[in-house]
């Protein structure tokens, strides 16, 4: 059913694409345009095959923006909030699909839930937009009408992690400018945190002995990749005279943080990705491919994910015979969701990887970082998306949508039937490493 919802959702949003007053200029979109378009904002990923502020009309842009505002809530919590909103309750298989989308544990708190998503979302794409209007206007000259424009849809592209940008250049116009890319910044990492995550936070700020373990490894790694990316970027891209190397010591600090920042999910970029060193981009390709926190608008395999793969490489270097995370006991089935996750991404990234550079010329950098910007919904590009043929492209929206449903849920909703067996084999050992 999620996966339906999202490809009904995308289907709907590429027809509208299609009309001839969705496009600037005679004629209608072209279908794998109208299409890679749809896939891209559904899936709150960002990347693009045309100059969003110079192809779309205002009717475009507009229906860009609420299939960011559907993808970033996720289509069943959308069917669920209509729900709510027109006859005033959810049905038992609103609230499954909802929980299974919102990976929530119970189905007594998915009312509760998806109403704290619309409220979180506003408030904050709320307070963004306002921020980033009176910037806008006051700083750039705008007029109050569009730099409201671009406030709103800046606000939900950085909270829904999408990346979109009226600006052909993205937001390099703007990469020492902190009353833009801070609020931007602000916007992208709650949307990261995820849900259940800023809910407790909300309910339990000032009281941290009632997180739960996600809570923790949440807040924890992101912190902890929010500082290493921003000091690994900063660091190599110092003196590179394309990126930062013109910017004075504060703009590169800034400049290193926004992009440390966007490539963990969002996909807004300060500098020219195309003229980054090779080596800054294979670290942004791991932390896209790590991503942001589980149930919220982020992409990649999780932080949880590899935290819980990182404390079990750290059990089984101690000799310990289970995994303890924040005075806390894991469970043995996570082990194996984690593992599974990252082996099925990894798989699926390599495989797009090697179809790209078969029907490409392209080096094996800048496809690498194409399908994993793909995979991780993050948006950043090298510049080659419009370059890639039809079946690259087809390629890139493939893996858009497994990246925002997940490798298990994607392969779960392919799988034929469950199988349970009647009984066990015998166990035996085979020699590891």
């Amino acid at each position: 059913m999620i996966l339906l919802g999202f490809v009904l959702a995308i289907v709907i949003g590429a027809s509208l694409l299609t009309l001839p007053f969705a496009k600037i200029g005679p004629g209608g979109a072209s279908w794998i345009e109208a299409l890679f378009t749809a896939v891209s904002a559904v899936c709150v990923t960002g990347l693009v095959v045309v100059d969003t502020p110079a192809y779309w009309t205002g009717f475009g842009q507009g229906v860009i923006l609420l299939l960011i505002q559907i993808g970033g809530f996720g289509v069943m919590t959308f069917a669920s909030v209509i729900g709510l909103t027109v006859i005033r309750r959810m049905s038992l298989r609103s609230r499954l699909n909802a929980a299974t989308e919102t990976k929530t544990l119970g189905l007594e708190d998915v009312r509760a839930l998806v109403l704290g998503i619309v409220r979180i979302s506003l408030v904050i794409e709320g307070a963004v937009a306002i921020a980033l209007t009176a910037q806008f206007a006051i700083g750039y000259g705008y007029s109050l009408g569009e730099a409201a424009w671009l406030g709103v849809f800046h606000a939900v592209s950085s909270f829904n992690n999408a990346g979109f940008a009226l600006f052909s250049n993205s937001i390099v116009p703007f990469a020492t400018d902190p009353l833009i890319c801070l609020p931007l910044c602000a916007a992208t990492i709650l949307g990261g945190l995820g849900f259940p995550v800023i809910m407790q936070l909300k309910k339990h700020l000032r009281r941290p002995l009632k997180w739960t373990m996600n809570t923790r490894i949440v807040l924890w790694a992101t912190v902890f990749f929010l500082v290493l990316g921003t000091v690994y970027v900063t660091a190599l891209e110092w003196n590179n005279p394309d990126t930062l190397g013109p910017l004075d010591w504060p703009g590169k600090v800034l400049a290193g943080f926004f992009q440390s920042v966007q490539t963990r999910t969002s996909g807004f970029n300060s500098v020219d990705i195309g003229a980054l060193h090779p080596a800054t981009l294979l670290g942004m390709d791991v932390f896209m491919f790590i991503g942001g926190g589980p149930a919220g608008t982020a992409g990649g395999i999780k932080v949880t994910t590899f935290a819980v793969l990182f404390f079990i490489l750290v059990a089984e270097i101690r000799g310990e015979a289970v995994v303890n995370i924040f005075g806390k006991r894991l469970s043995r089935a996570v082990h194996r969701q984690a593992i599974s996750v990252v082996l099925l991404a990894t798989a699926l990234v390599m495989a797009a990887t090697v179809v790209l550079m078969l029907l490409t010329d392209f080096e094996l950098g800048p496809v690498l970082f194409e399908t994993v910007s793909a995979f991780g919904t993050v948006g950043l590009s090298t510049g080659i998306t419009a370059q890639l043929p039809v079946a690259g492209q087809l390629v890139l929206i493939l893996l858009m949508i497994v990246g925002r449903l997940g490798p298990i849920t994607f392969a779960s909703a392919l799988a034929l039937r469950e199988r349970t067996l009647a009984y066990e084999l015998p166990k035996e050992r085979p020699i590891i490493g």
